[in-house]
């Protein structure tokens, strides 16, 4: 018997799922209740060359706005699954799809970023979703876990 765990689904990572709950939370009606976690979380995933075909300065879809807070809000929701810490993300995008989001923990920011180009944002495939999202939920547990007397404020 071998003690090598078997590869997990994209699909089935941590922070996938806690994605699609936060997806089909939103969901009033009980339109994705029948549908996989794959079928609900499919307009994240985005190729390349669709990426490329659009332009470069952009008023982004409200769907799309609708997506980025959905990725930043399960990252916070990742976070504080892990912590115990609520991790709130703050959103501002202006109306070419360029902003920050931050997300914090009391009063320590655990996340800073850029946004750019929101109106291509997704990923290539699962694995890039999975990767992006548990990046960034590893890095700030690592920011709480280092200073947990500010994200206790």
């Amino acid at each position: 018997m071998s003690d090598i765990a078997p590869p997990v689904s994209a699909v089935d990572h941590p922070f996938v799922k806690t994605l699609a709950r936060l997806v089909r939370a939103a969901d009033s009606h009980g339109v994705w209740d029948r549908k996989s976690d794959a079928e609900v979380l499919a307009d994240f995933i985005v190729s390349r060359a669709e990426r490329r075909s659009r332009p470069i300065i952009d008023d982004p879809d409200p769907d799309i706005i609708d997506r980025v807070e959905a990725f930043y809000g399960a990252v916070g929701l990742a976070i504080e699954q892990a912590t115990g810490r609520l991790a709130s993300p703050m959103l501002k995008l202006n109306h070419e799809g360029f902003g920050r989001v931050l997300l914090t923990a009391g009063r320590l920011v655990v996340i800073s970023r850029t946004l750019r180009d929101a109106h291509r944002f997704g990923f290539d495939d699962f694995e890039a979703l999975a990767a992006a999202g548990g990046k960034l939920v590893d890095e700030a547990v690592a920011m709480v876990e280092r200073f947990p007397k500010v994200a206790d404020f």
